[in-house]
């Protein structure tokens, strides 16, 4: 049994990361024909959601994003009713929760690729404040849920407020490809567009200096799955007496993370990067109940074999 579980882990840890991501936008983002035709693609796959940001609007997008579907359903009544309550895509989220925590995030999201990439480029980088983090939260309850719910029009109808007025994905996806393909869309770019463009820009230049800021600080798909890691099935675990401190796992990890002990934590991407550089192996992704996604030290059945094997 333990032989069959380390060998997954060896699996995983191999898979090549950013092939995966690179795959993940591809085969999300591949009707093509959408760019030849300046249309946004609207059948049958446009009613699922992948697991990720990934905005709607986009000519090639073939699946909606499901912070956008969750707004979509929200604002379609205006004001709060319970039938206006988008239960189908939180239960896919807490589902994909369930399952893999924010592997999805560190594993599949296309944003989140594009600042992978540009925090390969060489320059001194910076960890940010601690309480930033708390910053996604807020920007799920209210963009995601409170603004859509209770900020009405003239006709009683909601905006998709985090798509409107934060999301960068959606801004170089969607914001910025439309008005690109049709030109009279150029004509009617406000204050709205510059600050959505604005705000892009200086997401992407933070990657360069900042691991992953988007994701560590803004995302509201970060801080729904976050939760989910310390039960997720997936998920990472550590011996810590068999950790010698050496550092290698922190200085590797895409969200700075102090691996050692925030490994497993809500704002742990489950990437992997921190198994791969382990030099004594102590690290381990595994494919059990999340309860076992915690700091963890050998266990006497481990110690008393080794004592036989001495």
């Amino acid at each position: 049994m333990e032989e069959a579980k380390i060998k997954k882990i060896t699996i995983l840890s191999k898979i090549p990361r950013h092939a995966v991501q690179l795959t993940s936008a591809v085969l999300s983002n591949s009707y093509l024909y959408g760019f030849k035709n300046k249309t946004i693609y609207t059948g049958t796959l446009k009613h699922a959601c992948v697991p990720f940001l990934n905005c709607y609007s986009c000519p090639s997008a073939l699946f909606s994003c499901p912070i956008g579907a969750m707004q979509a359903i929200i604002n379609s009544n205006g004001g709060f009713e319970l039938n206006s309550l988008p239960y189908f895509v939180v239960g896919f989220l807490i589902t994909i929760g369930c399952l893999v925590g924010r592997a999805a995030c560190g594993w599949l999201c296309p944003f989140g690729f594009i600042q992978d990439l540009l925090g390969k480029i060489t320059t001194k980088k910076f960890k940010g404040w601690e309480w930033l983090k708390y910053i996604k939260y807020i920007i799920l309850i209210l963009f995601v849920f409170i603004l859509p719910m209770y900020l009405l029009d003239e006709y009683e109808m909601g905006a998709p407020s985090f798509c409107k007025y934060i999301c960068p994905a959606g801004t170089l996806e969607g914001g910025l490809t439309l008005p690109l393909l049709q030109p009279d869309l150029r004509s009617q770019l406000g204050w709205l567009f510059t600050w959505k463009t604005s705000l892009l820009v200086l997401v992407l230049i933070g990657s360069i200096i900042i691991k992953r800021p988007f994701c560590r600080w803004i995302c509201p798909i970060g801080a729904i799955y976050g939760p989910f890691n310390k039960i997720s099935w997936l998920g990472l675990s550590i011996k810590k007496d068999e950790c010698i401190n050496c550092q290698a796992c922190t200085k590797k990890c895409p969200v700075d993370l102090d691996v050692p002990n925030e490994v497993g934590s809500a704002e742990c991407l489950q990437c992997t990067e921190c198994v791969n550089v382990c030099p004594t192996k102590c690290l381990s992704h595994q494919f059990i109940n999340g309860f076992n996604n915690k700091n963890t030290t050998k266990s006497e059945s481990d110690l008393e074999n080794q004592e036989v094997k001495k």
